[in-house]
């Protein structure tokens, strides 16, 4: 796999329009670093409304339906969606609720995507629909409670191409889960998410390989930290997020401050050396590039027209252009007179780079 090296200011990207309540974030204005970290901790704490472990299936029509990829009212599981073709299977809500599963596609359940099995299945952590999925029984099983890692030589892998294997990541060499390229963002946020919520709880938690529960601060683990920095700056902030953020903050009154403001990620843990993972291109090409006028033609080895939306995303985190129906003329794309830096293209699970001169 080729790699290159580059200098990327984590957190970067992100749709900026989610539904906000006025002055949500006040208190954070003007903090850094982990000061910052503590009060978003205490912002998304204030209000939060605790429901119990049985009423997340209530709240998942809101926070995971399908409307972005089939569109099709299923609930919308990381685990089995397949973002540019036909699903494997799908679960139409409150039916084929766990139980007993032997395969994927018998039933779904809830996964947490930080294992209960590290705060003891205690509550408000058990029942935090922030960071609870509706995923496949059985690959939530296969799950188990590996940390979440870079696979390159998987042990099995589930019909939508998320894989469970030795951690091919610096730092540590156990087993984990490696998602799609399309929710890798998603997750890294819910991490976040999780370590700011939880901090002043953090320290009588498991670590679980990802928890840092002696530095609360961080949060995670420095080999965790490092890899979910790299997967939020790759993969940025979706529709799908900012549709399940204002859902979760109808339901339990607390919003991922990371989805609102992926800046935030970066003003608190700082820039990293970030590998980027040819593989989330997956061959999508922009030329030309640098570019030097206002029109970029995007070639592929896929029909570029399945792609509903193109987003561009500046180096500050903003969403500067949002294209309709990108390529239902053609493969190219006018840019909206755009100062000269460095910019990513995303459409479907498709992320790539280019530079305006």
């Amino acid at each position: 796999m080729k790699k290159c090296i580059f200098i990327l200011a984590v957190g970067m990207f992100g749709i900026t329009n989610a539904q906000i309540p006025t002055g949500y974030y006040d208190s954070a204005a003007g903090l850094t670093g982990y000061a910052l970290k503590t009060k978003l901790g205490e912002i998304i704490t204030a209000g939060y409304q605790t429901k119990s472990y049985d009423n997340l299936y209530n709240g998942y029509p809101t926070t995971d339906t399908d409307k972005f990829y089939e569109n099709d009212g299923s609930v919308l599981d990381i685990y089995s969606e397949n973002p540019t073709g036909t699903d494997p299977y799908n679960y139409q809500h409150g039916v084929k609720k766990c139980g007993n599963y032997s395969v994927e596609g018998d039933c779904y359940n809830r996964e947490h995507s930080i294992p209960q099995s590290l705060f003891n299945e205690a509550s408000p952590m058990v029942s935090d629909i922030q960071h609870i999925l509706p995923t496949d029984g059985k690959v939530n099983g296969m799950r188990s409670n590996y940390p979440y890692g870079k696979v390159n030589n998987p042990t099995w892998t589930s019909k939508n191409g998320s894989k469970v294997g030795p951690n091919a990541s610096s730092g540590y060499s156990g087993t984990v889960f490696e998602p799609i390229n399309e929710f890798k963002g998603d997750v890294a946020r819910v991490m976040f998410y999780f370590v700011t919520r939880y901090q002043t709880r953090l320290s009588g938690f498991s670590s679980g390989n990802m928890l840092n529960t002696s530095n609360v601060n961080q949060g995670l683990t420095t080999w965790e930290l490092n890899l979910m920095l790299l997967w939020h700056q790759q993969d940025p902030v979706s529709e799908r997020e900012i549709t399940r953020n204002n859902a979760a903050y109808n339901y339990q009154k607390n919003r991922n401050p990371y989805i609102d403001h992926p800046e935030y990620v970066a003003q608190i843990w700082g820039t990293v050396m970030a590998v980027d993972d040819a593989s989330f291109s997956k061959n999508l090409t922009i030329a030309p590039n640098p570019v030097k006028g206002n029109v970029i033609s995007i070639t592929g080895d896929k029909d570029l027209k399945q792609f509903k939306k193109a987003f561009i995303y500046n180096m500050v985190g903003q969403n500067v252009q949002t294209i309709e129906n990108p390529f239902q003329g053609g493969n190219t794309i006018t840019l909206k007179n755009l100062p000269k830096g460095v910019y990513i293209l995303k459409t479907g699970e498709l992320n790539t780079k280019f530079i305006i001169e």
